[in-house]
């Protein structure tokens, strides 16, 4: 139900709402909330490009939102919404399977002013006025700026707040190539780092280290693994990314069979696939990520599921029907007109054009000025996996300040980490692809300890 209303005017007085946050945005109730909430929270629209409205929800700090850091969080796809962040990972919110929400006591707003945005145009319930939605990598940057910019207009006070972008899967691009426009742009932020989880950093990484990764995890016999040593390796290096010799690309094919078409859940090793293999009709967008350079031809199994945009194995039904209901909609001030959200958008997935395959060239710039960056894998994860992660990482040759060690919460080991000049590398174990929604207290640990420059 969110706040009384009498408690809701004495709170925006006493945060500061009279002084420069936007009032028309603000949440004045949740449908399916019951709690009281100790933060106030809006819900709106941010110019991007020309004709461009990105989607936006921003809740304040349970801490102190006067002098907490302010965070934006992107999912990826490219293609899907950044309301899965909120509702299932690590916003304040999340759903039970009849459409109520509960509070997560692992929510990153516990330590930052948290800023969702649904990017590009198209996705969720962002929208372009042409209502053209191909657009690629360079656009959705400077797109995501100028949302940003956008933000600030509406928000000014926090403007003057520690800054930090973070992202997973394909917020691999997204992240640094919005830092890059924060930090060459005349707006004048205190930008303090990012965060890229599970991120599509460098396609060749990530396709070379998935074979080891499936072999060193049972998923291929030691026939395929001998055939793909044989073909695709020599002297040592092996080349399972866009290898030509024939045998080579047969062997990658067989192996990219077991990963992708068998029933395993990408996200998740360990995890079951929701609704079992097959059940999801779209081919997901973070499958078109990997082996692009083989243009493999993998039969997508019929539309049976009765839940557009949800990826294969990811059982996002509550999340569906709760923000296409007409009171959640109209609480979120979200435009009549549009049409239903969905978690990812094959309209603007089937139309995007990829242009940065590495994104070493970004980190290596931004390293360059006083940020702080953090790479940090889910160790189960065969969609963006730890080990392409982890040499990604290596081959930027910082100085390396603390090597390989184990991180704890709760007493137990919580993954691994190291530390080079300005930027650490950080696995947290048993978690897959979505780190908060897998491992959701080790996350929050990682993440206020990464605001605080502190230890692992």
């Amino acid at each position: 139900m969110g706040l009384p209303k009498t408690l809701l005017i004495l709170s925006c007085l006493c945060l500061g709402l009279g002084s420069g946050q936007y009032a028309p945005d603000l949440i004045t109730s949740l449908p399916g909330l019951s709690t009281q909430l100790n933060f106030l929270q809006w819900s709106g629209y941010l110019q991007a490009g020309e004709g461009k409205y990105f989607h936006y929800w921003f809740v304040e700090s349970q801490g102190n939102p006067a002098s907490d850091p302010l965070v934006l969080w992107l999912n990826g796809g490219p293609g899907c919404s950044s309301m899965e962040g909120i509702l299932a990972e690590n916003g304040p919110y999340r759903m039970n399977a009849d459409g109520t929400l509960y509070m997560n006591p692992h929510s990153w707003n516990l330590v930052a002013n948290v800023l969702y945005l649904e990017s590009p145009a198209g996705v969720g319930y962002s929208y372009s006025l042409s209502q053209n939605y191909q657009t690629n990598d360079q656009e959705v940057a400077a797109d995501n700026y100028q949302a940003l910019l956008s933000f600030f207009e509406k928000f000014p006070t926090f403007a003057n707040h520690d800054f930090y972008v973070f992202g997973e899967s394909y917020g691999g691009v997204y992240v640094p190539s919005l830092s890059a426009q924060i930090v060459q742009g005349s707006f004048a932020t205190n930008f303090k780092g990012f965060g890229v989880g599970n991120g599509m950093s460098n396609y060749q990484l990530n396709d070379n280290t998935l074979i080891e990764f499936g072999y060193y995890h049972g998923l291929f016999g030691d026939d395929l693994w001998a055939s793909l040593k044989t073909y695709c390796c020599s002297e040592g290096t092996c080349n399972f990314f866009n290898n030509e010799e024939d045998n080579c690309y047969s062997a990658v094919l067989e192996a990219y069979g077991m990963i992708q078409g068998i029933g395993l859940n990408i996200y998740n090793l360990y995890s079951p696939c929701w609704g079992a293999h097959g059940y999801q009709g779209r081919y997901t967008a973070d499958m078109s990520n990997l082996f692009r350079t083989y243009q493999f031809n993998v039969v997508t199994p019929p539309p049976d599921g009765p839940i557009p945009g949800v990826p294969e194995c990811i059982n996002a039904t509550a999340m569906y029907v709760w923000l296409n209901r007409n009171d959640v909609r109209q609480a979120l001030h979200i435009p009549d007109s549009l049409p239903a959200w969905e978690l990812c958008s094959s309209q603007v997935s089937s139309q995007y054009q990829r242009q940065y395959t590495d994104m070493a060239p970004f980190y290596q710039d931004l390293l360059q000025y006083d940020i702080r960056a953090l790479v940090y894998n889910g160790d189960t994860d065969m969609a963006c996996n730890f080990l392409g992660g982890e040499r990604f990482v290596e081959a930027l040759k910082q100085p390396m300040v603390s090597s390989y060690q184990p991180w704890y919460w709760n007493n137990q080991v919580a993954g691994f980490f190291k530390d080079y000049k300005k930027i650490s590398f950080l696995t947290v174990k048993g978690s897959g692809h979505m780190v908060p929604q897998y491992r959701p207290a080790q996350a929050l640990k990682m993440f206020e300890n990464f605001l605080k420059n502190t230890s692992f």
